[in-house]
């Protein structure tokens, strides 16, 4: 996997440590196809909830919010709000296609914990 990115230099927005897969990269990219928009944009998030005190959250975004860390993945704008940065610093996102499971995996090294489920982490 070649994770290639570049920060957004020249714009003013800082940039973050997430890695985008190639795999997830590509999935992405025909999900925002699908939609039809140039606008959007990636925005993965952390918010207090779920069984292990904080969860994920991952979605299309037309915003780009004062203080948001933005890197481009082979033309997939991924962002990242301020305050959760220090959370996510370091996580990939992936994404599965196989019998045993379909969607967005997050491998997060600052995780000390994660529920059962998978959907929450401390």
């Amino acid at each position: 996997m070649s994770e290639t990115a570049s920060d957004a230099a020249g714009t003013g927005t800082a940039a973050h440590q997430v890695i985008l897969t190639d795999r997830a990269r590509d999935k992405v990219s025909s999900l925002l196809a699908q939609e039809g928009r140039e606008d959007l944009r990636l925005r993965i998030a952390v918010q207090p909830g779920g069984c292990s005190g904080l969860i994920y959250q991952l979605y299309f975004d037309e915003r780009l919010l004062e203080n948001d860390a933005t890197v481009d993945f082979g033309g997939v704008e991924v962002v990242v709000d301020q305050m959760s940065v220090p959370y996510l610093n370091g996580a990939t996102i992936d994404f599965e296609d196989t019998i045993e499971k379909q969607g967005f995996t997050i491998d997060n090294p600052n995780a000390q914990g994660s529920c059962a489920c998978g959907d929450s982490f401390s």
